[in-house]
C-alpha cells in the first residue's frame, strides 16, 4: 500500500472538520513551532495562555509546551487515541476562554460583545469534540 492510499484511508476515519484539526496540528508541529522556537527573534515572540499575552523570553519559554500540545494533537487525531477525549475538547475550551479574556481585557480588544463573538467558534468546536467521544477508540 502506498503512502497516498494510507493517507486516504486514514482521512476516512474522521469528519472533515476533524481532518482540518489534524492538518492544523501537523502544520503547527512541523512548520510553525520549529520556526517560532528556533528562528523567530525573542523580541518578536508572543504566546497567549488563557488570554494572557506573554512576550519575549516569557513567550519563548512556553513555546515548547505549545509544540508538545500540537504534536500530541497530531498523533491523537491521526491514531484517534482514546486519551483525546476529553483533552482535545478541554484544550479548545481553554482557547475559547483565552479569546474571550484577551478581547475583553487587551487594549486592542473591542469589549464584551466582540469578546463573546470571538469565543463562540471555539465553544462550538469544543462541543463537537466532546460529542465525538465514540470516535476516539484508539483502534487505528
Amino acid at each position: 500500500m502506498n503512502v497516498w492510499q494510507v493517507l486516504r484511508n486514514n482521512l476516512k476515519l474522521r469528519p472533515w472538520w476533524m481532518n482540518a484539526l489534524l492538518f492544523f496540528c501537523a502544520y503547527m508541529t512541523f512548520v510553525y513551532m520549529p520556526w517560532d522556537l528556533f528562528v523567530k527573534p525573542v523580541a518578536e515572540d508572543a504566546e497567549v495562555w488563557f488570554g494572557i499575552l506573554l512576550k519575549g523570553w516569557a513567550a519563548k519559554a512556553t513555546e515548547p509546551l505549545h509544540w508538545l500540545i500540537y504534536g500530541a494533537g497530531m498523533v491523537g487525531f491521526w491514531k484517534m487515541r482514546s486519551w483525546m477525549f476529553p483533552w482535545a475538547s478541554l484544550y479548545v475550551v481553554q482557547i475559547a476562554i483565552g479569546m474571550f479574556v484577551w478581547n475583553f481585557l487587551d487594549e486592542r480588544g473591542r469589549g464584551l460583545i466582540a469578546a463573546s463573538i470571538s469565543a463562540i467558534p471555539f465553544i462550538i468546536l469544543a462541543i463537537a469534540l466532546w460529542r465525538a467521544k465514540e470516535r476516539f477508540t484508539g483502534e487505528q
